[in-house]
């Protein structure tokens, strides 16, 4: 209760702070000047919004499938207040529409209301998730992080699925043009950042999930000197490994990046197999969008090394410790795998059972299931779903995040987390009787953002964890370290401990031993 009352102090410091810096600043300009045109944006009680604001030309006709070109100029002002397209894509889910439009390289740009002549706020970029096939920038209201936090979010999107990561042989770009959309954002935000009262020698990336991925991997992209001053990857290491069947029962064993090699091969199956087996790229490039947005999930985890943007696999390029000296913060949520694993219990029953467990550990783990199996018995979780989604998580998620932050630390400075609330908000609408999603994946995001434009945090104790989050993230924004007077102390990636981040309980623990990894370095 101690901890939680200072937590809640800090919150009210945080809030007190924010107020007090508003009367005495005045309101920031709603019309401000970017190397393309004029902007004119909006405002509430606490922050300015560029909404819808193009940073790349539309990558259609011969730009399918090519580098982002930079956006073309506009004269008078362009009203600034109403979200762009999403990326072609199906329907994600409530507030995730589908798209078919290609016209959809556009960045949010979220400042505090009150910024003072000449300042310079630090600059966050948030790469969104979403499996490198669904998702869109303006999904995540940032109004907490810039009015909190006293700094400029920009959120983006980015080419999906086929759009973003096809490749051919000879195909310039291959398999990045998600990833090269996403420099070209980061780089719009240096450009302008001074018209939005920000530093442009200030960019911290954040991501989570797909956008988590992407970040940890432009850590080791040559595209990144000079541009990235720090890095946050959330739910997104480069050494993330899910067994066969973790990301579905049935689906075979995957990871975030894939060879450039593989990515071309996938490119020409796919044409053939869509009529197109003469001039491929000339073929496939004239197809309707919507014909296309089918094909996405076939190109989910092909962002392409091998590359002149990405040389090398990120897990091997942080293992040869060839990635850049930025501070990081790194780190996952407790349950990841309770998302997955319980959407596939909604999808079939059947899938996940006491029956099915030995054989999901068999096509996981081959000889190693048995002792899996004793390591993670079902009697001592009371279900094969409980028992399939912690082993799960151990082993794709937890263990591989704790090994990427040891190689990362080994040359820069690495602060690590766990996002451990038991009852956080349930993003991803599992209702299955006996089983608590927990912290599963994507469940930390209500925490820093409004999620469709709605705060999903339902406890004062959540509240007050999420102004605490907030506070750590923006502090290692501007200082590149999160700690803070009133904080529970951070520690960096020296030895075994972590910061867990749950209500009224923010401390040091030894994450990876909670997760068995001691264990699953010998599982192979």
């Amino acid at each position: 209760m101690r901890r939680s009352g200072i937590v809640a102090a800090v919150a009210a410091l945080l809030v007190l702070s924010t107020t007090q810096a508003s009367a005495a600043t005045p309101d920031a300009p709603l019309t401000v000047h970017v190397d393309s045109g004029t902007l004119h944006g909006n405002e509430n009680e606490t922050t300015r919004h560029f909404l819808g604001v193009p940073y790349a030309k539309p990558p259609v006709g011969a730009l399918r499938w090519a580098s982002p070109q930079p956006a073309a100029h506009w004269s008078g002002v362009r009203e600034a207040t109403q979200r762009g397209s999403s990326c072609p894509q199906t329907a994600a889910g409530p507030g995730q529409p589908a798209s078919a439009d290609e016209d959809c390289l556009f960045v949010n740009v979220t400042t505090p209301r009150h910024v003072a002549p000449g300042a310079k706020l630090p600059v966050m970029v948030w790469w969104h998730g979403g499996g490198y096939t669904s998702g869109a920038g303006d999904g995540y209201n940032a109004d907490r992080l810039a009015a909190q936090g006293n700094v400029i979010v920009v959120t983006l999107n980015y080419r999906l699925g086929i759009f973003g990561y096809y490749g051919l042989p000879g195909l310039r770009g291959s398999g990045t043009f998600g990833l090269q959309d996403q420099i070209a954002g980061l780089r719009w935000a240096k450009r302008n950042a001074t018209a939005f009262g920000g530093d442009a020698d200030n960019l911290t990336i954040f991501g989570e999930s797909a956008g988590g991925m992407s970040v940890c991997a432009m850590l080791t992209s040559p595209q990144a000197r000079g541009l990235v001053d720090k890095a946050i990857i959330s739910s997104g290491s480069c050494k993330l490994d899910w067994p066969a069947g973790a990301l579905f029962p049935g689906v075979p064993a995957d990871r975030p990046y894939l060879s450039l090699h593989q990515d071309q091969a996938d490119g020409v199956e796919t044409a053939h197999s869509n009529g197109c087996t003469g001039n491929e790229l000339a073929c496939m490039r004239a197809k309707p969008a919507a014909d296309l947005v089918p094909l996405n999930q076939s190109f989910s985890d092909h962002l392409s090394y091998g590359t002149p943007v990405l040389p090398l696999d990120p897990s091997t390029a942080l293992r040869h410790r060839q990635f850049l000296r930025v501070p990081v913060i790194s780190g996952g949520n407790r349950d990841e795998q309770r998302a997955f694993a319980g959407g596939a219990a909604m999808a079939d029953p059947t899938l996940i059972t006491d029956q099915t467990y030995p054989t999901l550990l068999r096509n996981a783990f081959g000889p190693d299931a048995d002792r899996v199996a004793a390591h993670y018995p079902i009697s001592r979780y009371g279900s094969a779903l409980l028992a399939w989604s912690t082993a799960t998580t151990d082993a794709a998620w937890a263990c591989p995040t704790a090994t990427g932050d040891r190689e990362l630390a080994a040359h820069t400075t690495v602060y690590p987390y766990e996002f451990a609330d038991p009852s956080a908000p349930n993003v991803n609408g599992i209702t299955i009787p006996g089983f608590s999603p927990g912290a599963a994946h994507a469940s930390d995001l209500p925490s820093l953002f409004d999620l469709g434009g709605t705060n999903l945090l339902r406890t004062p104790g959540q509240q007050s964890l999420a102004a605490t989050m907030i506070a750590y993230w923006t502090t290692f924004a501007r200082t590149g370290n999160p700690n803070h007077a009133g904080a529970p102390f951070w520690p960096t990636t020296s030895g075994t401990r972590q910061l867990q981040l749950a209500p009224g309980h923010i401390q040091e623990a030894n994450v990876a031993a909670q997760h068995q990894c001691g264990f699953w370095v010998t599982v192979h």
